[in-house]
C-alpha cells in the first residue's frame, strides 16, 4: 500500500525547489543553537511516541568600473575586456544562461551592450560547423535545462497528460550571426590578464601562419574542469549493526527496500528487488506508487521520445522528516553526553574522596569510554547531517531512474486470478554504483534477539552477522500452501519478513491458503486472489502500513515470496491482514517483458565497470 504526503510536490513552497540550506551549515551544526535545535527534535519525536546553497550572486555588471582584469593586481591595458563585455559575451552558452567569462579575443564581432527597457542580452550558442559559434539578438527564450525543469514543476497540476505535451521549439528574434571558427583556450579562474592572453595569441597565430591557415579567431576564457555530476549524489554503502549512521542511512542506501515516490504524483511507497538485464538496472515496485489513482489505466511503456516518468528516493515531504529524525537522534546523543558528564562528575568525586575506590574506578572508566564514543556518533551524525542536506536537499538530486514499463492494473487476471499491480523502473546505474545486489537491511528497528525470537522456527533462520539478509530462490505456490517447518505447538507455519519506508522490518506469518480479495468497482465485482499474511501473535505491531507498497516480502532463509500490494483495516492506521502478489506470477510478466531479466548479480564488478 501507498501513504499519501501531507503536501503537494508541485507547490514551490514544498516541492521541486527543495530544502532550503544554510551558506554556512557546516560551522553551523557545531554550535549551541544547533545542539539545541536537535534536543527540541528529540523532545517532540518522543512526545509523539513514534544543495548546496544557492549560487551566491556575483558584483553586479553594472558598477562604475568599466574595465575588468582577471587576475589581481594587473594594470589596466587596452587588451583588458569592459566588464559589463566579459560577463555577457558568451550570454547563453553554459549553466543559468550565463556563460563563461571572456578574458581576450582577436575576433573583431562587435559586442553591443544591451540597453533599453528589456535590456535583452544578445545569446550565444554553439554552432554544428567546426567550432564557431551563433549569435542572435533578443529576448532570452531558452534556459538551464535544470532550472526550467524546476519551474515547469511548480506550475503544472496534477492532471496533466505530461506525455502528449509537444515539446517547446525555441523562437527566435533578432539575425542570426556566425562567428570565424574559434581556438577556444580555457584557463583558471584570476590567473590571466587580457594583456598576457593578448601576447599568448601571438604566438598561436604565428603558428596558424605557417599552416597556411586564415580567419581563425582566438578566445580565452575562465574555465574550472569538474567531473560531469551524473545523476546526483550516489546511494550510500550498507553500514554494519553498530555502527552510528546505521539507524539514519537505511532511507539514502543501496539494500532493499528504498523509499520512492514518482516526482509528479502524490504518493510515497517502497522500492522492490532490483534486476538486470544485459548491462542495464532495473527494480520492480507497484504501479500504484507512481501512477496518479484517479489517472488512466492504460497499459505505459516509455518511449525515447516522450518525457519521462522521474522517480525519487525520498518524497519532499518525507525529505524533510527526514533530516528531523536525523537531528532528532543528535539531539537524544546529546542529552546521553549531558547524563554521563554528570555521572562521570560524582564518580571522580568519589574516588578523589577514596570512597568505595576500586568500583567507582571501573565505573568511572566504562562512563568515559562511553563518553567518548558517544562524541564519536554525534560528530559523525553531524557530518552526515550536512552531506545530506547539502547534496540531497534538491529533488532533482534525489532522482534515481524513470518508469519504463507498468501494465495496467488488473484483478482476476489469468491464468492464476491473481491482482496485477506491478512497475519496472530504469536505474541510473551511478546512482547504485556501491549496490550489492539484492539484500535487505534489517533495520535497526528490531534488535537481533527480538527479531530471532519473532523468526524463532527451529533450524530455519540465522541471523546475518552484517545485518544483511541475503535473497536466493523463489517460492512456489505449491510450497506457499505447504510450509514444511513446525512451530513449537507443532502446527505448519511460515514465518516472513519485510521491510518497508513507514514500518521497517517486521515480521508476520504466511497463510496456508490464497485469499480471494473482492474489489468493488462501480461497473461490478471482481475477485483476485492474494497472498495473505498476518501480523505477528506475540508482537503488537502491524506487519504493514500506507507507504510499505512495494516491499517484497521474504522468508526466513531469503526466499522472494511476494510483492507487497494493499491490506484490509477498519479503524486503525495499520493492516490486520496485507495482502500481497505471489512473486512467483510477478516475475513471469517481467521475464515476458524484458527477456535475460536476471535477479543475481554475481558478477558485480563486472556489471558496475561502466559507472564513473
Amino acid at each position: 500500500m501507498s501513504g499519501p504526503i501531507a503536501n503537494d510536490p508541485l507547490n514551490p513552497n514544498t516541492g521541486d525547489v527543495g530544502v532550503p540550506v544554510e551558506s554556512d551549515l557546516g560551522e553551523y551544526v557545531n554550535t549551541a543553537a544547533f545542539d539545541q535545535q536537535c534536543s527540541e527534535k528529540a523532545r517532540e519525536l518522543a512526545a509523539t511516541f513514534s544543495d548546496e546553497s544557492s549560487d551566491s550572486d556575483e558584483d553586479s555588471f553594472w558598477s562604475s568600473d568599466d574595465s575588468v582584469s582577471t587576475a589581481t593586481t594587473v594594470e589596466s591595458t587596452p587588451y583588458e575586456i569592459p566588464k559589463i563585455e566579459a560577463n555577457l559575451y558568451y550570454a547563453g552558452i553554459g549553466a543559468k544562461g550565463r556563460g563563461p567569462k571572456l578574458i581576450y579575443r582577436t575576433s573583431d564581432d562587435k559586442f553591443k551592450e544591451p540597453s533599453g527597457p528589456e535590456a535583452y542580452r544578445r545569446l550565444m550558442r554553439f554552432a554544428t560547423k567546426l567550432s564557431s559559434y551563433s549569435t542572435k539578438g533578443g529576448p532570452e527564450i531558452e534556459e538551464d535545462e535544470d532550472e526550467e525543469e524546476d519551474e515547469e514543476d511548480d506550475k503544472e497540476e496534477e492532471e496533466v497528460a505530461y506525455d502528449d505535451i509537444p515539446l517547446i521549439q525555441p523562437v527566435e528574434d533578432g539575425e542570426r550571426y556566425y562567428t570565424n571558427p574559434t581556438i577556444w583556450i580555457g584557463v583558471l579562474p584570476e590567473t590571466l590578464s587580457g594583456a598576457i592572453a593578448h601576447e599568448s595569441s601571438k604566438d598561436i597565430r604565428a603558428f596558424l601562419d605557417s599552416l597556411e591557415v586564415q580567419n581563425i579567431d582566438i578566445a580565452y576564457r575562465e574555465s574550472l574542469y569538474k567531473a560531469l555530476p551524473g545523476h546526483g549524489p550516489a546511494l550510500f554503502a550498507p553500514v554494519e549493526d553498530g555502527d552510528a549512521l546505521k539507524e539514519v542511512t537505511d532511507n539514502v542506501s543501496v539494500p532493499l527496500s528504498l523509499p520512492i515516490a514518482g516526482r509528479r504524483t502524490t504518493m510515497q511507497g517502497t522500492l522492490g528487488p532490483y534486476f538486470r538485464v544485459g548491462n542495464t538496472l532495473y527494480a520492480i515496485t507497484v504501479r500504484h506508487n507512481l501512477f496518479l489513482l484517479n489517472g488512466d489505466n492504460e497499459p505505459y511503456h516509455y518511449h525515447e521520445s516522450a518525457q519521462k516518468k522521474e522517480v525519487l528516493v525520498i518524497d519532499p515531504s518525507a525529505f524533510t522528516n527526514y533530516l528531523a529524525s536525523i537531528q532528532a537522534l543528535i539531539g537524544t546523543h546529546l542529552d546521553s553526553v549531558e547524563s554521563l558528564e554528570k555521572k562521570i562528575k560524582t564518580l571522580r568525586t568519589r574516588v578523589e574522596d577514596g570512597i568505595n575506590v576500586q568500583e567507582s574506578q571501573i565505573k568511572l572508566d566504562q562512563n568515559e569510554a562511553e563518553l567518548v564514543k558517544t562524541r564519536s556518533k554525534i560528530d559523525d551524525l553531524k557530518k552526515f547531517f550536512v552531506n545530506i542536506k547539502k547534496r540531497w536537499s534538491k529533488p532533482k538530486d534525489r532522482v534515481i531512474g524513470f518508469v519504463r514499463w507498468a501494465p495496467s492494473i488488473g484483478v482476476g487476471v489469468a491464468p492464476h486470478r491473481y491482482t496485477c499491480d506491478l512497475c519496472v523502473i530504469e536505474l541510473y546505474k551511478d546512482k547504485f554504483n556501491k549496490m550489492i545486489g539484492n539484500v535487505l537491511s534489517l533495520g535497526p528497528e528490531l534488535s537481533p534477539s527480538k527479531l530471532k525470537a519473532l523468526m524463532y522456527i527451529p533450524s530455519e533462520f540465522k541471523y546475518p552477522e552484517n545485518g544483511l539478509l541475503t535473497l536466493r530462490g523463489m517460492l512456489t505456490a505449491d510450497q506457499v500452501n505447504n510450509p514444511n517447518r513446525l512451530n513449537l505447538q507443532g502446527d505448519r507455519i511460515r514465518r516472513v519478513l519485510k521491510r518497508g519506508f513507514t514500518t521497517g522490518t517486521t515480521v508476520g506469518t504466511l497463510t496456508r491458503f490464497m485469499s480471494f480479495v473482492r474489489q468493488y468497482f462501480p461497473t461490478g465485482n471482481l475477485e483476485s486472489l492474494e497472498v495473505a499474511i498476518l501480523s505477528h501473535e506475540n508482537d503488537s505491531g502491524t506487519f504493514s502500513k500506507g507507504g510499505d507498497s512495494g516491499s517484497l516480502i521474504v522468508s526466513a532463509v531469503g526466499e522472494y515470496v511476494a510483492l507487497l500490494t494493499g491490506g484490509t483495516n477498519k479503524g486503525t492506521d495499520g493492516s490486520d491482514i496485507t495482502f500481497a502478489t505471489l512473486f512467483e506470477w510477478v516475475w513471469h510478466l517481467v521475464k515476458e517483458e524484458f527477456p535475460g531479466a536476471n535477479l543475481y548479480f554475481d558478477n558485480l564488478q563486472g556489471f558496475l565497470a561502466d559507472v564513473a
